[in-house]
């Protein structure tokens, strides 16, 4: 066993005294230690309950003949850092929780991992800790948080931040705001619609290093608690087998979660994500395989916030495992890739039914025939840049518009709120990369702003930055390379003509070749705007986001 390194011997007798000054008695010694990775903290809706799953995880283990040793980790609530400096701090998380793990299992060396997270840039930190280690691991999410109810209708935390927008274009009323306060996020769970987080948690389970369930089951449901008690147990049989994260999650398993992430159309912060875990596990995850996967998978599911359902829908539809299973047989998923079930994909999904059509789709009737993302190249974005197409109106999809350029989310959202963006304008948010923001802010507000004030579907907004798994309208984010970078949307001036094309995948700016390199010539790089602390570290080392905006 890995941890005999430290417990083994007569040299390792102060390392058994310590141990045993925690209260662990010979017998617990001589058992595998398995690392328990709880995020749990009291800033998060999301991790609010995780110390509930990780004494679940910890009797699984115990059932199982291990002995478990939990230890923490960070966790950002996106929605709490939305639209201030903080922002900047979430996507740059990802990189010090991963590191965090490596740093608690390279210096106490366990024999497996489970992984506890559950909000959006935990779930691909830890994600990349279990393949940079390459331990028997396995993860299991705290679950999606149920559907809040207002005036009838499902409501979300998304539906919380375009009522903003319609208060202040007067189709709401300042009471009616604060009633839908009450009632959009009714208890613990990540953000009850296929946002950020619930998309990477399905998508881990979809990749094979989650648990059947651990996508959907919602966080309230003792089915959660049966789940983690199931994972602590299953861990142990990996360490037996010595079944490792990579021998799981190949170039193939890879393209069955990015089939997933199309059929469902999730957030396009999967697009930095995925390829960032894939670079763990030495391999290269390009947006060109993105576009690829998605221009044969069908949309099947329509979740919030482009369509009327929420993940506790899914899951009472038949969950992930019946999304792959309706791939499988469309031949769309490669059912012979090994899961943290111990067995092969297919066997975990033989005799999984639709147990609702409406809410996951037969692919001869998707609701769209393409994925739920695209990627758009063009003389503004000759790297890549990523939209969420599920969630665009139809009559968005192609769009010529004037450019309304800010250096900034607030000054862009300062004018929305003002009324001074108009139907038919492009708006640009600009340096908000993950080098010029520093840590590529996600932008809801500026989206939300928009949708409620009723100009979803007359205005587009291109950027560098990224936005929230909860956007819809016609969005575009990640231009690469960035405004930092003396990319192309660094040198767009207000009142150009941008070309947007959804279905041919392209954005273009309207100016001459000639002009373009004028342009370029005049272009200084602007002083960075954090100048100390990590954020400064983070930005010298951050790569492009059509790289994952991993460090280098």
């Amino acid at each position: 066993m890995r941890s005999d390194l430290m417990k083994k011997g007569l040299v390792r007798a102060p390392s058994r005294a310590l141990l045993k000054a925690m209260g662990l008695t010979n017998e617990e010694i001589e058992r595998p230690l398995i690392g328990v990775v709880n995020s749990a903290n009291e800033v998060v809706p999301g991790h609010i309950h995780l110390d509930r799953i990780a004494e679940a995880v910890k009797a699984g283990v115990r059932i199982a003949g291990g002995t478990p040793l939990e230890f923490p980790t960070i966790g950002v609530c996106d929605g709490l850092a939305m639209g201030h400096e903080g922002m900047k701090y979430s996507l740059a998380s990802r990189e010090l929780i991963a590191d965090s793990i490596e740093i608690m299992a390279k210096a106490h060396p366990f024999d497996g991992l489970v992984l506890i997270p559950n909000c959006d840039k935990v779930v691909p930190g830890m994600l990349m800790a279990a393949l940079r280690l390459n331990l028997p691991a396995i993860v299991i999410s705290g679950g999606p948080m149920l559907a809040g109810k207002f005036q009838g209708k499902k409501a979300d935390v998304i539906t919380v931040f375009e009522a903003v927008g319609m208060v202040t274009a007067n189709k709401m009323s300042t009471l009616d705001l604060a009633e839908l306060e009450e009632e959009a996020c009714p208890g613990c769970g990540s953000c009850a619609g296929m946002f950020t987080a619930n998309s990477m948690n399905c998508l881990t389970e979809a990749l094979g290093l989650g648990l059947p369930g651990n996508g959907t089951i919602p966080a309230t449901h003792a089915a959660r608690i049966r789940l983690a008690k199931s994972a602590g147990m299953k861990v142990m049989e990996l360490v037996i087998k010595e079944i490792r994260p990579r021998d799981i999650a190949t170039e193939e398993a890879f393209r069955n979660a990015i089939a997933v992430d199309m059929a469902l159309g999730c957030s396009t912060n999967t697009v930095l994500h995925v390829p960032a875990i894939g670079n763990e596990a030495k391999l290269n995850i390009s947006l060109k395989l993105f576009d690829e996967i998605s221009s044969k998978t069908p949309h099947i599911c329509s979740l919030s916030p482009a369509g009327p359902h929420h993940l506790e829908d899914l899951y009472l539809a038949g969950g992930i495992q019946a999304v792959l299973k309706e791939l499988i047989d469309g031949g769309l998923v490669n059912p012979n890739v090994l899961t943290v079930t111990g067995f092969l994909l297919k066997d975990s999904t033989k005799g999984v039914v639709v147990r609702d059509p409406e809410v996951i789709k037969p692919l001869e009737r998707p609701y769209h025939v393409k994925g739920g993302i695209a990627i758009l190249y063009g003389n503004l974005a000759p790297e890549g840049s990523v939209v969420k197409q599920s969630a665009v109106s139809e009559e968005m999809l192609q769009n010529t518009g004037r450019a309304r350029v800010f250096d900034s989310e607030e000054t862009a959202v300062d004018q929305i709120l003002a009324g001074n963006i108009k139907p038919g304008d492009i708006v640009v948010i600009r340096y908000e990369g993950p080098k010029g923001g520093p840590g590529m802010r996600e932008m809801l507000n500026p989206t939300s702003a928009l949708a409620g004030m009723g100009l979803d579907k007359t205005v587009c907004l291109i950027t560098d930055g990224r936005f929230s798994g909860g956007t819809r309208g016609a969005a575009i984010g990640h231009i690469s390379p960035e405004a930092a970078h003396g990319g192309p949307i660094a040198l767009i001036q207000d009142g150009d003509e941008v070309e947007i094309n959804i279905p041919n995948k392209r954005i273009d700016l309207r100016i001459s070749d000639e002009e373009f390199e004028k342009r370029r010539e005049q272009w200084q790089p602007p002083e960075q705007k954090i100048s100390e602390g990590y954020l400064a570290r983070y930005a010298d080392r951050v790569t492009s986001a059509a790289r994952g905006a991993i460090l280098t």
